[in-house]
């Protein structure tokens, strides 16, 4: 087993500390880090809703963290009413944003542990509830590491390594996804380079991984998304790993707007293009790509920059905050049991077939 390594220079994505939960605001990163605590579900909602906390692993911690947060204002309710009032506290949460499947994941596992609990007072199902998101955030950890440990082959000697969006180490609660295997070989002591694509319109590149990356040490060189295609043409990228926010079960995966063309780019280039997916962002109910429902975002995202208009008054506006990547781009999914590889509808089912929770 290859040792996690540490990244403590980051502060903690989220924290649940004397049975409160905190997180880090990163839509005031690089230049501001600030700590916000969340007291109510309506907080812990528009967190996530405003990409506050994001990042689909992230988001599935923070919800279920938020549910405990939302049931203390219950807590002097008949025991029936307090479980009436969970499921309508785990609907709301689920609202905030509707692709990331972590999100209607982690709740619906609270929802599992509760129905599953003898409890007949609402301060030991509570405590249920807060047993059961601490145990989710461990695993976020853990897979975040059994995926840096199955995707450390392909980083090797001299490589170049290209990634879009974030699935860093702010993206979950411990390594990241796509940045685990980056992580653990630059711990390894591989001389490699990262290209991170600035990821419009968010910067969600530029902001969050190349500043994570550079905290950690990491050679990493930011670039505008249109120039990915010239360093493959030039010879510079050698692999391209991408996180993902739901995969459906043939292998089509959803993420982050832009990684639709830099799969077909890749597959021009003859590059290989890996998906980092831990086992909680697998949608083995979702057939295809096609239904998977797509975040469309506020116009002023794209018209806007940092507050300062960059589009003329009354622009027309398409927005959406994820493409559909089809499986056939995909070399493979580097998740935490190993590198799946086509047939993906085949091989993910059967990895995962005792993984009751992930869809």
């Amino acid at each position: 087993m290859v040792s996690t390594p540490s990244i403590s220079n980051l502060p903690a994505t989220i924290a649940w500390e004397n049975d409160g939960l905190s997180i880090l605001d990163q839509t005031r990163l690089p230049h501001e880090t600030v700590v916000e605590k969340l007291t109510t579900a309506e907080e812990v909602w528009r967190a996530i809703h405003e990409l506050r906390v994001r990042g689909a692993p992230a988001i599935g911690v923070a919800a279920a963290y938020g549910l405990c947060v939302a049931m203390r204002a219950s807590l002097h309710l008949p025991i029936a009413e307090f479980r009436a009032q969970l499921a309508k506290q785990a609907a709301y949460l689920d609202s905030a944003r509707p692709t990331a499947v972590n999100l209607s994941w982690s709740l619906r596992r609270m929802l599992q542990a509760a129905q599953a609990s003898p409890a007949s007072e609402t301060a030991s199902l509570l405590r249920v509830l807060i047993d059961e998101a601490v145990a989710i955030h461990d695993e976020d950890r853990a897979l975040c590491k059994g995926i840096g440990e199955h995707g450390l082959p392909l980083i090797t000697e001299g490589c170049g390594v290209l990634t879009h969006c974030n699935a860093g180490a702010l993206a979950t609660t411990g390594l990241g996804t796509a940045t685990a295997p980056i992580y653990m070989a630059h711990a390894a002591g591989t001389k490699f380079r990262v290209y991170a694509d600035e990821t419009r319109p968010l910067l969600q590149g530029a902001r969050l991984t190349a500043y994570e990356l550079q905290q950690a040490g990491v050679d990493v060189t930011l670039i505008t998304d249109s120039m990915a295609a010239s360093l493959m043409a030039r010879g510079l990228v050698d692999v391209v790993i991408v996180g993902t926010d739901r995969v459906a079960a043939n292998g089509d995966f959803a993420n982050k707007i832009g990684t639709l063309a830099l799969a077909i780019v890749s597959r021009h280039f003859d590059i290989p293009f890996y998906v980092a997916c831990p086992s909680s962002t697998l949608d083995l109910h979702t057939a295809t790509g096609d239904a998977i429902v797509i975040e469309q975002r506020r116009d002023d995202e794209v018209t806007h920059l940092y507050g300062q208009r960059i589009a003329p008054a009354n622009m027309k506006v398409s927005n959406p905050a994820f493409d559909v990547t089809p499986h056939e781009l995909v070399t493979g999914f580097i998740t935490e049991r190993g590198i799946v590889k086509a047939p993906f509808a085949r091989n993910l089912a059967t990895l995962f077939a005792m993984e009751g929770d992930a869809a």
